[in-house]
């Protein structure tokens, strides 16, 4: 493992060792489960008909990319919006959220980050905003493994 320039922990570069995989057979074509368009959290608008009682999914938007079974297990039944703690211009993102959860009828609130610390923000942002709408909205946080393992 080599550390980059920036000092991140998240930043370290791994190779993951896996098996290799050109023997496994996939038997179906699983369809997406993405219910609605944009996904992007800067791009959603607060008031979009399919905010309306959801069950909100925030991914942070490595871990789509780390867990296989990112649609089957966190996607279906809940409407997504993706985001970069690391990388965005997170300033808006607990007042977006706060004007979702406020606006709408919001359900239950899943946050997918990934094991790096940089990622935790987001987890934080989603319990500013849902106490800053003055809601008591479930919030369940899912910790994904940069080996792609769901960690908690």
């Amino acid at each position: 493992m080599s550390t980059l320039a920036c000092g991140c922990p998240g930043a370290n570069v791994r190779t993951i060792e896996k098996p290799e995989t050109e023997n496994v057979t996939y038997t179906d074509n699983r369809p997406s489960e993405l219910r609605q368009w944009p996904t992007q959290l800067h791009l959603v608008p607060p008031h979009a008909p399919y905010l309306q009682n959801a069950h909100l999914l925030i991914a942070a938007d490595c871990v789509p990319f780390a867990y296989a079974d990112f649609h089957r297990d966190f996607i279906k039944g809940r409407v997504l919006v993706n985001a970069c703690p690391k990388l965005d211009d997170t300033s808006p993102y607990v007042d977006k959220l706060a004007a979702i959860i406020t606006q709408n009828d919001i359900q239950s609130v899943m946050v997918t980050i990934m094991e790096v610390p940089c990622c935790r923000g987001m987890a934080m942002f989603a319990q500013q905003a849902i106490a800053q709408s003055g809601k008591d909205v479930p919030l369940e946080v899912a910790v994904i493994g940069v080996d792609g393992t769901r960690k908690a």
